[in-house]
């Protein structure tokens, strides 16, 4: 993730980011169906998506007036 993404995420307010979240994690659980079936070729997009929601979890758990 860049410098630049990670500005833009922590910008956001805690409702869209709760929402990126939901949709993040419906995302990483197909992905990890498919890794069990055998179709994910690259296992390392299922590493960045996990740290990205983690991340964004981050932002919305932070002290900062954006998480209000």
């Amino acid at each position: 993730m860049k410098k630049n993404e990670k500005r833009d995420l922590k910008a956001r307010p805690a409702g869209e980011l709760a929402r990126l979240v939901r949709e993040a994690e419906e995302k990483l659980r197909g992905l990890r169906f498919d890794l069990a079936a055998g179709k994910v070729k690259d296992i390392s997009v299922i590493k960045e998506l996990r740290k990205k929601v983690a991340r964004m979890k981050t932002f919305i758990h932070e002290p900062s007036g954006n998480a209000k």
